[in-house]
């Protein structure tokens, strides 16, 4: 195999950032796309200059020329597809998080093992390369041991209105970003084992189109001792952020993710997705260009093409993904109960969305 041959599922937001970012790898091409709404995959394809689209992805499933399909679609329907996928022998990136529900989580794995197809957990800022740079300086020891790290994702409000529905999306900030975070903090120690989960949701600004949280803050303890604060808000006004700050016994690191990269900008109209969703963009703002680049899609979609044509497993994998949603299983029953979760830990019900056990406290 020369070349990996991408099938793309999905046509909103994050699937353009998943074309975008194949543009970049020379050793894949994208030969197909799918979304229900057929006017909008064709349109996709026709952006992307991609040859085939279709609106069932079982036909692209059949479709002998795809060797790897990217998932960017609604989480409550991420089992179905994979699992279809595993069947069909197809490699899978699946977007994060990787389910809506420890149960499909679990179903997702097996399939891809039973059928030998490799599965990568889409954890993009595990490849962002400014937050790479900042990991290399933990290992050089230029901070000395590493014992707290912070990380934030902060903005108004998703664009689609399925994040909003507990029951599709899981949850709220904490599910929707707080993936992020938690398996960002899982890498930047070495995939260390979890010792506790202290957590705390809020409902404050999106009251009246959803009952999950839309600010959040997570602890979350290692088994050395060290540990992670996660920070993230569907509350936030005033654009996006993303940042981290890693604090050793010899020094520190802060690190924007965006605002380095980003043109102050004044609009009375508003511009982009957010101009009729939540927050909208008008006044001043940060306006973020190289999106896919600063948030390292094109770095991670190089390295699982290079998996398939090497045969090597993925540095994020379907149990890191699972690993960091039985995380989040723990800090809405920390939210949920307040008290402190410990490990080993298990969920109550792991066929329920995690958010279940704070909305129903």
């Amino acid at each position: 195999m020369e070349k990996v041959r991408v099938g793309i599922i999905g046509s909103a937001f994050v699937s353009n950032l998943h074309a975008e970012a194949f543009q970049e790898v020379s050793q894949a091409e994208i030969v197909a796309a799918c979304s229900a709404n057929q006017e909008h995959v064709e349109a996709f394809a026709h952006k992307w200059k991609i040859p085939s689209a279709v609106t069932d992805y079982r036909k692209l499933m059949d479709l002998k020329d795809v060797d790897v399909v990217v998932v960017g679609i609604p989480n409550d329907l991420h089992r179905e597809v994979v699992v279809a996928a595993a069947e069909a022998g197809k490699h899978v990136i699946l977007e994060k998080p990787i389910a809506h529900t420890l149960e499909d989580a679990d179903a997702m794995i097996a399939a891809c093992k039973e059928h030998g197809v490799k599965l990568m957990y889409a954890e993009t800022i595990c490849f962002s390369p400014k937050y790479v740079r900042a990991r290399q300086l933990v290992a050089e020891n230029a901070i000395g041991e590493l014992y707290m790290v912070k990380q934030g994702e902060k903005h108004s409000g998703p664009h689609s209105d399925w994040f909003y529905d507990a029951e599709r999306s899981g949850g709220g900030a904490l599910m929707d970003m707080g993936c992020h975070g938690i398996e960002w903090a899982r890498w930047m120690y070495g995939k260390s084992k979890p010792k506790s989960v202290t957590a705390h949701c809020q409902l404050v600004y999106h009251k009246g189109r959803t009952q999950a949280d839309d600010n959040s803050v997570v602890i979350l303890e290692f088994e050395d001792g060290a540990i992670a604060v996660i920070e993230d808000s569907w509350a936030r006004q005033g654009g996006m952020d993303d940042r981290i700050e890693l604090y050793g016994t010899a020094g520190v690191v802060h690190c924007d993710l965006l605002r380095g990269s980003a043109m102050e900008t004044y609009s009375s109209k508003g511009y982009g997705y957010a101009v009729e969703k939540a927050g909208g963009t008008k006044g001043w703002t940060f306006t973020v260009f190289e999106e896919p680049y600063l948030y390292g899609f094109p770095h991670e979609m190089r390295h699982f093409t290079r998996c398939v044509l090497d045969d090597e497993e993925p540095m994020e994998s379907g149990e890191d993904g699972r690993a960091t949603l039985e995380i989040i299983y723990a800090a809405y029953e920390s939210a949920g109960t307040g008290k402190r979760i410990p490990w080993p830990y298990q969920p109550l019900n792991p066929g329920r969305v995690p958010a279940a056990a704070w909305i129903e406290r």
